[in-house]
Order: structure tokens, then sequence, then C-alpha cells
């Protein structure tokens, strides 16, 4: 008896150490893991307008560099990535011009008035931007043409949570993080408030709201007499504007 209780404690011990010793393993190898997947920095430098540029050597977000010769690439030839060349004859009319934060991003718009300009109130809006509702004007892909960085930029798929190119998704410059556009399959929701002249009566009548989506969703409450949609823009019934509740019709 006296033997079985001196050995206990021991085996007590021994287990404990074994214990530490699997958790420390443990830590080390997930601290490994941790410090193998740390993206490396992009290295920009600016220009003499105070533009961002990156060396484009450096792969981010699996848009992998500047190169455009391999399969994984074939993405910049396609709109609305495609960069139009007048020389070519596109014939590209520029109306609009619009940049991000930093400068790494910057585009032109050939389209006076977009196709379509709305309020999102849904909470993924919400969040994405980290404001109570997201501004979007509809182009189509061919009205846009990327003049810097269009290799600098960085997609999210908020559906699957991933940073693959998969439509549609969340475009933003991979350095300063500015949100650029939403791409859809078929077209694109730009941020008026990256377009140079957007507060100018011009812009303001370009882009003018016509309708709010996803009302019942938001976190403020905009009594500007513009129709109120449960959903998306003439696909969903009204909703009232004091309440939000359904009125059951669409216009």
């Amino acid at each position: 008896m006296l033997l079985t209780r001196v050995l206990r404690p021991a085996t007590t011990t021994t287990t404990s150490i074994s214990i530490s010793l699997t958790t420390a393993t443990t830590t080390t190898t997930n601290t490994r893991r941790l410090i193998s997947t740390t993206p490396t920095p992009l290295k920009m430098y600016k220009d003499k307008e105070g533009n961002k540029h990156s060396e484009g050597n450096e792969p981010h977000q699996y848009q992998s560099s500047n190169r455009t010769d391999r399969p994984e690439d074939q993405w910049k030839f396609r709109a609305p990535y495609k960069i139009h060349d007048n020389s070519g004859g596109d014939n590209f009319d520029v109306k609009w011009k619009g940049k991000c934060h930093c400068g790494a991003i910057q585009y032109e718009l050939s389209r006076e008035k977009p196709l379509a300009s709305k309020y999102c109130h849904c909470t993924t809006c919400q969040r994405m931007h980290g404001a109570p509702f997201q501004w979007a004007a509809i182009f189509h892909k061919t009205d846009i043409n990327f003049t810097n960085g269009h290799h600098d930029l960085g997609w999210y798929d908020p559906t699957a949570k991933s940073t693959t190119h998969h439509l549609p998704c969340k475009v933003q410059c991979a350095y300063c993080r500015t949100p650029i556009m939403d791409e859809g399959r078929n077209m694109i929701l730009l941020f008026p408030t990256l377009i140079e002249g957007i507060n100018t009566e011009r812009g303001k009548r370009a882009f003018e709201v016509q309708s709010h989506m996803f009302y019942p969703q938001r976190v403020v409450d905009i009594k500007d007499g513009k129709p109120k949609w449960k959903g998306l823009a003439e696909e969903s019934n009204l909703v009232d504007e004091e309440t939000g509740e359904e009125l059951g019709c669409r216009l």
C-alpha cells in the first residue's frame, strides 16, 4: 500500500510532463505554421505625383504579380480589367477618372451616367465598408479602363470568405485596402466617392441615387422620398419609409 501511494504521484507527474510536452510541441508547430503563412508585404514606391506603385514582382492574393504569360494571368485580358488602348482603335472616351486612397489604383470611365445608382443597406455591405450603407453605381464591365495598378488589385469572395477571384466578389487596392468595386457576373458596382469631381453639381446629377435596397436591414433612417426595397431593387417588394414594413407591392 505504501509503495502504491508513493508511485501514484510520480505517475501523475509523468503524465503532467507528457501533457506539457505535447502542448509545447503543438504550440511550436502552430507558431511555425503561422510564421510560414504570413504574407510578405508589398514593396511600393511613389511617383512624382505621390501615387503608389508596386514593383510588380511580389505575388499577392492570387494575382501573381504583373506577368501576363501564364494561365492564372488571363483575367488581365478580360473586362473589366482589360487595358483599353486608343492607339489600337478602342476609342475609349473618358468621362470620369477615379483612384484609391494611396493612388496605386487608377481608372477611367467612358459613361457619363451609371446604368443605375443605389444605396444598399444589407449587413454585408455595412460590415465590408464599415459604414451604414454602400453607395453603388452600376456600369458595364467595358465602361472602365484601369490606367494604373490593375495588377495591384485584391479580391474577396464574401460567400466563400476567400481571396480567390470567384464571382461575385469584392475588389480592393491590395496596398491601402480602399474598396474599388464589386464585380458581378455581368456588371460592376463602382463606389462614386472615389471619382474625381463627384462633389460638383455635374457629379451629383450624374450619380444621383434612384432607390434604396435591403432597407429593412438599415441602421439609419433616410427619409428622402426614394423607393425603398425589401431586397434587390425591382425584384422585391417595396417597404414603408417610416416603419420599414413590407407594402406587398412593386412599382
